[in-house]
This record gives structure tokens, C-alpha cells and sequence, in this order.
């Protein structure tokens, strides 16, 4: 009849040690701070229709087969990435020794001790064998917690990290891809061009042979071959120079057939189109970008300190236990009525630190106010970088097709004056005129359609995009 009291009394005590060693936290509510930036982005533009980009795999965006290829090839070896992976090890890690330290921590404990007795003098052993708590810190007033959720932000912060660094490498990998295409394009139109003027060197040589042009003529047309040669040379080098750079974020050589282009097409033109991505809201991007959400989980882990500070100021109370069996000789541990055991529970208040405590809590809410601005300067460079790119997205397509127009507009002249210089009708500065407008215009083409596919990848990052796969 006595069994439900017992119970009950029973129930009871455990939920007041539960609640005696959950203890308080002193940790201020967390409030996320307001975006410090405008509602919508510059010009409101139009949202076309399809999935946000933080959502869209990166290989539906980047749609072309050898990309991808490369794209897989750096997440697998990339040793950036691979730091960013262990740096998750390492904070889960921490959390889990943070959590650990809550809970009482049992050794077992073999001694011996051999001292002069304070009743006689004489020497005498002293063996125990058992269990013991040293100095467990019941968390009362949360210190220990406010540390753990400290350590639980940085693991979520450095996770977060992990997701942006991926970002940041797909989009370098896409954007140093590109960069090579429009690196062979340029080289194949150097090449194209120095043929050209190495015929007009030529050409104007005979003329100059032959008394029916001056020597300016000649030198002038030998002047834009030798500086065609030139910038064929520094463009090799700066090819070989961006494919090492490429390499090194595949963390592996670089595969010939990421180069392979069909017959007939320039290196550009053979690029597979990426989708069109709505912009959204800035408010979206809190949730949407990595390192947006990193911050605030750098916020909020400064924000735990203040609680852990705010306990230094209060009393800590630590318990230290033992149980076992103690013997002056080895042979009796064991025997009956050698069972003994020791209870210390200390508890430590502050009285004169010199100030340390009250400098501890100014420390961490200087740091709270630091996350702060930190979080809130990550919120702006993201809302820049969306409307930059937004800005490009809405200017790059006319700027292309004029630059096209341009080349072709060009390209017409050129053949033009070429036909007249042949047959006596133009000078050769027309013809050479005409050769460098034309090289030049079909530089900025192709510049200008690099710079298109390198917005449309920092638009993907700038939203999110880049860390989501399928």
C-alpha cells in the first residue's frame, strides 16, 4: 500500500533535480536585427517565372556536360573545400566536449599512499580501489550552457561556411571555364589577324618594290604585324596562365576535353545556356545565402557568451565524489566492511577579481555588437552584389549584340578597303585603319559576351545558388 507514494515521491525529486541542474539562463533573448537595406532592389525589376536560385542543383543550371564534368572534378579534390568539410569535424567536435562538460565525468581511481601516522609516527599504507566525480560544476546558473550553445552556433556557423565555400567554387570553376573559351577565342582571332596583316606586310612590300608605295606605307603595315605578334604572344600567356588557375581549383590537371569545341562554332557559341533565375526579395536572402546565415549563427553564438559572462558573477557550486574500498594492505580491499566513500560539495563566490568578471561581460557584449554590425554588413554586400548583377542582366544583352554589329560593320569595312587598296583606289592607311577598328571591335565582342556569362554565374551565387545538388 505504500508502492504509489513511493513512486510519486520518487517522481518528484527527480523532476527537482532536473530542475535544479537545467538551472537559469542568463543568456538576453535573441532578436534577429533588422535588414539594413531597401524592401526590393533597385528598379523593382520584372520576376521571371522559375525556382529560386538557392534551390536550382547547380547541374540544372549549368547545364553543360563538360562544366559539369569539371564542376564534379573540383568538389571531389578541391583542398579549400576539403579544410571547409574538416573545419565541420572539428566544431562538432567542440560542441560535443562543451556538451560533455555538463554532465559529472566517472573515473575509476586505484591509490596507495604510505605516510608516518599523526597518533604514533609509524609508517602505514593506505590502499582504495573505486569510483570518483572531480569537481563537477553543477550548471545552475547556466554558465556551462551558455558555453555549449555557444559551440553549437559555431558548429551551425562553420557548416554554413562549408555551403558557401562550395558556392564560391562552383561559381570560380564556371567563371575560370568561361574565361578559357573566351581565352581561345581571342587567340584564334590574334591568329586570324596577324595572317591578315603579315599578307598586307607583303602586300605593301611589293608595292614598295615596285616604286607605287613609300616606305611609310611598309613600315606602318610591318608596325601592326609585329604588334599582332605581340599580343598573340601575350595572350598564349595569358591562356596557359588561366588554365593553371583553373587547375588549381580542380585540385587535378585539366581534362582536354573540356576545351572540345564542334566545327564551326566559336568557343562562346558553344556554351550551353543557362536558365533564367528570379531575383526575388532582399528579404529572401537571409534565409536563401550561406554566408548570411553563417553570420547570424556567429550572432547568436556571441550573443550565448554574454549568459556565460553574466554567470562569472554568481556563485559555483562543484561536487567532488568518491566510492570504493579502502585497506591498509592490499589483500583487505575486498573483504567485507572495507566499503567507504567521501562527499565534497564546494561552492566558490566571487569577492575581488580585480574587475576581471565586469571586463569579461564588457568583452562579450562588445562582441555581440561586433556580430551585429558583421551580420548586417553581410546582409549589404549581398543586396550589392544581387543588384549588380541584376544591373548586368538587364544591360549586357544590348551590349553584346551592338558589339556584334559592330565586329560585322567592321568586318565589311575591312573587306572594302582591302579591295580598293588592291586595286589603287585607297591609301594603306584606310586598309590598316580598317584592320586595327576591325581587330579591335571583335576583341570587345567577345569581352563583352565573357562578361555576360560571368554575370548570369555571379547572379546564381550573389541568390544562393551553387550549394544544392542532385
Amino acid at each position: 500500500m505504500f508502492k504509489k507514494p513511493l513512486i510519486l515521491r520518487k517522481a518528484l525529486v527527480a523532476a527537482a533535480a532536473s530542475a535544479f541542474l537545467a538551472g537559469c539562463s542568463l543568456i538576453p533573448t535573441y532578436e534577429r536585427p533588422t535588414a539594413p537595406v531597401p524592401t526590393t532592389f533597385p528598379g523593382d525589376p520584372a520576376q521571371p517565372a522559375g525556382a529560386a536560385a538557392a534551390n536550382t542543383a547547380w547541374q540544372d543550371f549549368f547545364a553543360d556536360a563538360r562544366l559539369q564534368s569539371l564542376i564534379n572534378t573540383a568538389l571531389a579534390n578541391n583542398r579549400d573545400l576539403r579544410v571547409s568539410v574538416l573545419n565541420i569535424e572539428q566544431a562538432r567536435a567542440q560542441f560535443q566536449i562543451s556538451r560533455a562538460a555538463q554532465l559529472p565525468a566517472i573515473n575509476g581511481i586505484v591509490s596507495g599512499t604510505r605516510q608516518p601516522s599523526v597518533i604514533d609516527g609509524r609508517l602505514g599504507n593506505t590502499f582504495q580501489v573505486g569510483l570518483g566525480i572531480s569537481a563537477w560544476e553543477i550548471d545552475f546558473f547556466g554558465r556551462l550552457d551558455s558555453l555549449k550553445q555557444q559551440a553549437l552556433a559555431q558548429y551551425l556557423a562553420t557548416d554554413e561556411a562549408r555551403k558557401a565555400a562550395q558556392i564560391s567554387l562552383v561559381s570560380a570553376v564556371a567563371t575560370g571555364w568561361y574565361t578559357l573559351l573566351a581565352d581561345d577565342e581571342l587567340l584564334e582571332l590574334t591568329r586570324q589577324t596577324l595572317a591578315t596583316r603579315e599578307d598586307s606586310v607583303r602586300l605593301t612590300k611589293l608595292r614598295f618594290d615596285n616604286g607605287v608605295s613609300s616606305e611609310l606605307d611598309f613600315q606602318q603595315a610591318n608596325s601592326l604585324a609585329e604588334s599582332a605578334r605581340a599580343s598573340y604572344a601575350q595572350l598564349k600567356r595569358q591562356r596557359q596562365q588561366d588554365e593553371n588557375a583553373l587547375s588549381l581549383l580542380l585540385g587535378a590537371p585539366m581534362p582536354p576535353t573540356a576545351m572540345t569545341v564542334a566545327n564551326g562554332q566559336s568557343p562562346l557559341e558553344s556554351v550551353s545556356p543557362m536558365q533564367e533565375l528570379p531575383a526575388g526579395l532582399p528579404s529572401d536572402l537571409l534565409i536563401e545565402r550561406p554566408d548570411i546565415r553563417q553570420a547570424e549563427q556567429v550572432l547568436i553564438g556571441a550573443n550565448a557568451n554574454i549568459g556565460a559572462a553574466r554567470a562569472a558573477f554568481f556563485p559555483r557550486i562543484s561536487l567532488t565524489a568518491s566510492a570504493g574500498t579502502v585497506s591498509n594492505e592490499l589483500s583487505g580491499l575486498f573483504k567485507s566492511g572495507s566499503t567507504a566513500f567521501s562527499l565534497a560539495p564546494q561552492l566558490t563566490l566571487p569577492i575581488f577579481n580585480a574587475g576581471a568578471n565586469r571586463a569579461g561581460l564588457e568583452s562579450a557584449v562588445a562582441g555581440r555588437d561586433i556580430a551585429v554590425a558583421q551580420y548586417e554588413k553581410s546582409i549589404q554586400t549581398a543586396f550589392r552584389e544581387v543588384a549588380d548583377a541584376l544591373a548586368g542582366r538587364e544591360t549586357f544583352g544590348e551590349q553584346v549584340r551592338a558589339q556584334r554589329a559592330q565586329a560585322d560593320a567592321e568586318g565589311v569595312r575591312f573587306k572594302l578597303s582591302d579591295l580598293r587598296y588592291r586595286n589603287g583606289v585607297a591609301s594603306a592607311l584606310d586598309l590598316l585603319d580598317a584592320q586595327r577598328s576591325l581587330f579591335s571591335a571583335q576583341q570587345l565582342a567577345v569581352q563583352a559576351r565573357l562578361l555576360q556569362l560571368q554575370n548570369q554565374v555571379a547572379l546564381y551565387k550573389s541568390l544562393g545558388g551553387g550549394w544544392a545538388s542532385r
